[in-house]
């Protein structure tokens, strides 16, 4: 390999570690804000419109495990609690894989998802593995808990 061609790989290199640098914040945070901002609004339709929230439990949704009341109040809890914690990024990763398994659940209990909004909740499903994998990255509570504790 001649000089010119390493120098030219360094250079490379050197440009993209500085783009991911800049970059991967930002994606994860992106990720974080549009995951919190899908679901939280979806909590909020569910309280502003609560007795059809209950009839759409009863007789539509299909979750399993739960009584379709206490899969209301549940469901709608995580709506509106764990996007919060994602949007600051605080326990990220414990927090988004509740909100990984509660889309999933979703999923699983409204077929009429499989129809219509099955690719919108892979996209979000994807998002939230970006942030369990690579964590909140470091625009986020839990980064600046770390280096307070690590100071």
């Amino acid at each position: 390999m001649t000089m010119t061609t390493k120098n030219m790989i360094e250079t490379y290199d050197d440009l993209v570690g500085k783009l991911q640098c800049m970059f991967v914040p930002l994606l994860l945070l992106f990720c974080r804000l549009w995951v919190a901002w899908v679901f939280f609004n979806s909590g909020l339709v569910k309280i502003a419109t609560w007795d059809s929230t209950l009839y759409l439990f009863e007789l539509e949704y299909q979750v399993p495990l739960l009584p379709w009341e206490l899969a209301a109040y549940m469901g709608t809890a995580a709506e509106l609690i764990l996007p919060i914690f994602l949007a600051l990024g605080l326990f990220t990763r414990p927090m988004a894989a509740i909100l990984f398994v509660f889309n999933i659940i979703a999923v699983v209990s409204y077929p009429v998802l499989w129809e219509q909004g099955f690719y919108d909740h892979q996209l979000w499903g994807l998002m939230i593995l970006i942030v369990i994998v690579w964590g909140p990255g470091p625009i986020s509570a839990d980064k600046l808990i770390k280096s307070k504790l690590q100071s």
